[in-house]
């Protein structure tokens, strides 16, 4: 069994009605108790519109993230609340746009990485790429984390869609 007390990141879906003030109000549940989130995204997700999806990546004991869970339940415009880090396998994605800034060897060493990485050219110039990538956040992470020494500029990251894996839904 693990410690109750580690922090343990947790991917948190939740389905709410998608109208004004509903992010402030979840966004607000998080500051008012100190609770930091590490990603955010939010989008409508079903063909009217009055549905829109936000996945939260935070971090903290089992017991904040409990608690966390609860406190986003108990708002008016929340349907579901879902802990996709627990309910079993699920599919997490972002992706970022990185900038590079180079010339010589160290350009030709960030398009090898790139390669690598499997990371799209979409722009360049004579001394710069930005490059698309998409995957897991441990990628992106191990991606910049390279592209440092070899003139790294600009980082743009999307946050982390998720999804259940299977029949589950939200």
């Amino acid at each position: 069994m693990s410690d109750p007390m580690s922090t343990r990141t947790a991917t948190i879906s939740v389905l709410v009605d998608n109208e004004a003030g509903v992010l402030a109000r979840v966004t607000g549940l998080f500051s008012g108790r100190g609770y930091n989130i590490d990603s955010l995204t939010v989008a409508p997700v079903d063909a009217a519109g009055e549905l829109s999806r936000i996945n939260i990546v935070t971090s903290g004991t089992s017991m904040v993230i409990e608690q966390i869970k609860a406190q986003l339940d108990r708002l008016v415009p929340v349907h579901r609340v879902a802990d996709l880090s627990l309910e079993g396998p699920h599919v997490a994605r972002e992706m970022a746009l990185v900038k590079v800034v180079g010339t010589g060897e160290k350009r030709v060493e960030a398009l090898r990485i790139a390669d690598t990485f499997r990371a799209r050219v979409v722009d360049t110039t004579v001394e710069s790429f930005v490059f698309e990538l998409t995957g897991a956040t441990d990628k992106l992470d191990a991606f910049i984390a390279l592209m440092q020494d070899l003139g790294l500029a600009e980082v743009s990251r999307t946050g982390v869609a998720a999804l259940a894996r299977g029949k589950r839904t939200i």
